[in-house]
């Protein structure tokens, strides 16, 4: 029975070829062909691993490669080596120590590692995966209430931090306590009261593996991790990672072309999904080595590069713009780097980059983390994101549909249902939920899991993950990244939220009410954070409050650097704010009439913004 749907697809497959063979499409019909086949076996790869008794899972495959090239360079970092086999002993070890203090047994438990790029973000997640417990990745700039509703959200019972992030910890510290959260350091001593470091009993533990029983029942379907996702700059949102999933987004690198020989660059934080899963996830599925670095530096990235013997590097569009922007040099050409894989890269840049950098093979992709389905641009179209694969949209259907972003809502057409945009015209990106491209949700959050579902799409009573992404499609079938529609923009390579940063401004003392919205800047990725502020009665703008307030309470990429001061907050008849003509508006100084102000790193405040400043803005002397 099972072959055939199999051969119910094929059908399907031969009859999609008849029409195209004769329409536009036909110049990359056998590049299509071929990409649908990469995928195919891909996915039927990781489905056939987990569908075994017992499952094959991310892990196993990495001790594959254990067995098979045990000396071989897994992670370098500064002047670190870690061998596979190196990182089999050490997180075999971690995983005696955190059985033994921690008393995880698998079966469920949520462990939160809170770390920077470090090798132990390596080893503490295999050491997790040997005892059946699933990790939940914490965004390095959360605090305070965000840290708590993060580790709530996930259920965690554990939390594992770096001395680095102290600070934070000991903010949440009694909190954690309270709710019966164990927290321990991954170091050799704590620096705090009442908090364990590990690293002494990792050392003293065995270094043969923990019983398999721990793992006993993982399946494709397990919870493998929680990524947190779009609600960093206030109340985090837990994306369920499952087995499968994290199998196939590994699985990535080795569709653009990762080779086991390759060496991967990465600079993202491991707390996301592209650096930990797509960088690191894809050297673990297919055997390279992964090159690690606690932050990103446009100056050390090419040294770096020679330094190492990369081959592949990993990037967002703000990273490759930074690079392109760094003083031109002779040797800017003298590298070994074959392939850069990532997202968000705009087309300008991206013909600067290959003109100065030379000839490196672009795979870019867009996806996001609790998305059920993404494009790669496996053609190297400059600007794309990707092709309107018609062979793979048999198996993940997905729509453009007309959006109306005043309602922020999709256009419907008399029977209710959502209207397919046409070719050339900007459209919201939905992907159908089936059985082959599942959403999982966030973890305790029903709600939101349930807003990101759209239903009665094209028929009644079918469901779409809402991807809350404008894109276009042109009339040869490739697919480009426009915005992103409702509260929510990028900055800094990094979602805010801008319910969660008005929320977080509405405390402070002389603030009535506040409107965050997202502006464009001249030679800037994504879009720069503003607030418009109505003051409370009496009260004075105060910028070194402000400033303050905003460091302590907000990540660096979601405090606004511009603040407008209005007499009232225009808003509509269902009291919903108005941001269209604010964004339009912008922060120039001739255009608005109301007090404009800067946030000045320097000074430590927010400044008035003149007509000097937005010129040094515009003409790029003043870098936010």
């Amino acid at each position: 029975m099972a072959v055939l749907p199999a051969l119910l697809a094929l059908l399907a497959v031969l009859l999609a070829l008849a029409p195209l063979a004769a329409a536009r499409l036909a110049p990359f019909l056998w590049q299509d062909l071929a990409f649908f086949g990469t995928m195919a076996r891909s996915s039927l790869r990781c489905r056939r691993r987990l569908a075994r008794k017992p499952a094959t899972t991310l892990l196993d495959v990495f001790r594959q490669h254990v067995r098979l090239r045990p000396r071989h360079p897994l992670l370098l970092f500064q002047e670190q080596v870690l061998t596979f086999e190196d990182a089999e002993r050490l997180s075999n070890r971690a995983a005696w120590a955190l059985r033994r203090r921690a008393g995880l047994r698998g079966g469920g438990q949520t462990v939160a590692v809170f770390l920077p790029n470090e090798p132990a973000y390596l080893w503490t997640w295999l050491a997790l995966a040997k005892l059946g417990c699933a990790m939940a990745c914490l965004n390095c700039n959360v605090r305070g209430r965000a840290l708590r509703h993060a580790l709530e959200a996930a259920e965690a019972t554990v939390m594992l931090a770096s001395p680095e992030l102290r600070e934070a910890v000991e903010e949440v510290l009694p909190e954690l306590r309270r709710a019966g959260i164990a927290v321990f350091y991954l170091s050799a001593a704590s620096p705090t009261a009442g908090v364990e470091a590990l690293l002494p009993h990792i050392e003293a533990s065995p270094e043969e593996p923990p019983p398999a029983g721990h793992r006993a029942g993982v399946s494709a379907d397990s919870k493998a991790m929680y990524i947190y996702t779009s609600g960093t700059t206030g109340l985090p949102k837990a994306a369920v990672i499952t087995e499968l999933k994290m199998m196939m987004v590994a699985s990535l690198a080795r569709i653009c072309g990762l080779r086991p020989d390759d060496v991967v660059y990465t600079t993202l934080p491991l707390y996301h999904s592209a650096g930990l899963l797509v960088g690191l996830g894809g050297c673990l599925e297919v055997g390279a080595t992964c090159v690690l670095r606690s932050k990103f530096s446009a100056s050390q990235f090419w040294p770096d590069c020679r330094r190492y013997n990369v081959s592949v590097i990993q990037y967002v569009g703000e990273l490759m713009r930074y690079l392109c922007n760094t003083p031109q040099r002779a040797d800017d050409r003298e590298h070994g780097v074959r392939m850069a894989l990532g997202n968000g890269m705009r087309a300008e840049v991206w013909t600067e980059f290959l003109r100065r950098f030379g000839p490196v093979a672009v795979w870019e992709f867009y996806g996001a983390t609790e998305g059920n389905a993404g494009f790669i641009n496996y053609t190297g179209k400059v600007g794309a994101v990707g092709r309107a694969n018609r062979f793979i949209k048999l198996f993940a259907p997905f729509e453009l549909i007309r959006y109306n972003v005043e309602l922020e809502e999709p256009v419907r057409d008399h029977r209710g249902l959502c209207v397919p945009t046409k070719p050339g015209e900007t459209g919201l990106l939905v992907v159908k939920i089936t059985k082959t491209a599942l959403f999982h949700g966030y973890a305790g959050d029903e709600q939101k899991t349930q807003k990101k579902i759209l239903r009665d799409v094209l028929a009644k009573g079918d469901a779409f993950f809402n991807s809350g992404d404008l894109l276009v499609m042109d009339a040869e079938g490739f697919v480009y990244f426009q915005d992103r529609v409702g509260d929510t923009f990028r900055w800094k390579g990094e979602n805010v939220a801008t319910t969660e940063v008005e929320a977080t401004l509405g405390s402070v003392s002389f603030i009535q009410e506040v409107n965050v919205y997202g502006v464009a800047v001249p030679g800037c990725e994504g879009r720069c954070g503003m607030a418009a502020v109505r003051l409370k009665d009496g009260a004075a703008f105060d910028g070194d409050r402000l400033f303050a307030f905003t460091q302590e309470a907000l990540p660096a990429y979601a405090a606004p650097r511009f603040i407008r001061i209005q007499e009232a907050l225009e808003v509509t008849g269902t009291f919903k704010q108005c941001k269209n003509r604010l964004v339009q508006e912008g922060f120039d100084p001739g255009l608005v009439g109301d007090r404009l102000f800067l946030r000045d790193a320097a000074r430590r405040s927010y400044v008035p913004l003149n007509a000097a400043a937005f010129r040094d803005i515009q003409e790029g002397r003043l870098l936010l």
